[in-house]
């Protein structure tokens, strides 16, 4: 998601980032260029057939969000220096570049393996590595970025990093079953819900945040409340994700309405418009969401209940809590300013 030279395309979604690269300035767009150019470098490593699959899944870009947390928890944006002083802030940091990288590669890792399990042939408007090399394939692709983000932040040297990302990706492991266990239930609660929002998208959003503090020029004190604020905003994230698996434009979101219905994924809009149409509560949709056409048609429908509204505000609620979180941390004012930029973001995509 930027607009920074050398990076990835720029689509709907990467241009709510501008307003956070104007405030993170030179230091934040070299910083994701480093990270842009490394991440090509190490998928394409491996050669033909990995390297190439993994070039693709890079090649389709993406908001590069994660890679964002964690240059600015690491203080990019933190001074109001002239840009020759800047250039010296942060410009040799390795290490934090390693770790946006190695959370980029393994959330690229999750989406590979996500296609493999729900047969997806799409992700943000191109063939997927499943529908291009099968399942075989696309598992193996997804095993091999997984292995490398590992590498990559163990050559950092910071044990409690690679601790940090181990446990995010443990939770991965662990939403992941939590959602397929869900898998069609009428009977899913909001609760429930969140944790699994919490496990799947947002423990991988803190564990940036508290690698960027790790391994930046951010105080090391500062690690939990910035955590905090990204399991705070990953949450919001994944709610106003699912409001747009149910209205966003598909031209946009590169995918057609519905797409988690018929996954049989159970999100919030649905859960919450379940509680307003009796009939929907009723509905078996692994008997009656089979194509495209028929779970655009219940999209419209839960559209029809407010339940989006409802949905969106309570993803507002958590961008509250996550700027919160914040508070009594002494920050500069455009790394504050650019944080909550990236807070107000998440639920302003598609706008």
């Amino acid at each position: 998601m930027s607009a920074h030279r050398g990076g990835p395309a720029v689509d709907g979604s990467v241009a709510q980032l501008a307003p956070v690269l104007e405030a993170g300035g030179p230091v934040l767009t070299d910083l994701l260029d480093r990270c842009e150019a490394r991440l090509g470098e190490v998928v394409a490593a491996y050669g033909e057939p990995l390297g190439e699959f993994a070039t693709g899944t890079l090649a389709a870009g993406g908001k590069r969000l994660r890679p964002v947390l964690v240059f600015l928890c690491g203080g990019a944006a933190s001074s109001g220096a002239p840009d020759a002083a800047r250039g010296a802030e942060l410009g040799d940091d390795d290490g934090l570049v390693r770790a946006a990288t190695a959370v980029e590669l393994l959330h690229m890792a999750t989406l590979v393996h996500d296609d493999v399990l729900d047969r997806a042939a799409l992700r943000r408007g191109r063939p997927t590595v499943y529908r291009t090399g099968g399942r075989v394939a696309a598992t193996a692709t997804g095993d091999l970025l997984f292995s490398r983000a590992f590498a990559e932040l163990a050559a950092s040297g910071e044990a409690d990093a690679v601790r940090a990302l181990s446990s995010a990706s443990s939770a991965l492991a662990r939403g992941e079953l939590m959602q397929r266990a869900d898998a069609w239930s009428p009977h899913v609660t909001p609760e429930r819900y969140l944790a699994r929002c919490e496990l799947k998208t947002a423990r991988l959003f803190a564990a940036g945040c508290r690698l960027g503090a790790l391994l930046g020029r951010t105080n090391a004190a500062a690690a939990d409340p910035l955590a905090a604020y990204g399991e705070r905003i990953g949450i919001a994230f994944q709610i106003f994700d699912d409001v747009l698996d149910v209205a966003g434009p598909a031209a946009r979101t590169g995918k057609r309405r519905g797409t988690d219905l018929l996954d049989g994924t159970v999100t919030l809009p649905l859960i919450l418009a379940r509680r307003r149409d009796g009939d929907l509560q009723a509905l078996d949709l692994r008997e009656t969401v089979t194509d495209p056409a028929q779970a655009e048609a219940v999209c419209d429908r839960i559209a029809y209940t407010g339940a989006l509204g409802e949905a969106r505000h309570e993803a507002l609620r958590y961008v509250a809590e996550a700027k919160a979180a914040l508070a009594d941390l002494e920050l500069p004012d455009g790394l504050r300013r650019a944080l909550d930029l990236v807070a107000d973001g998440v639920v302003e995509r598609y706008a």
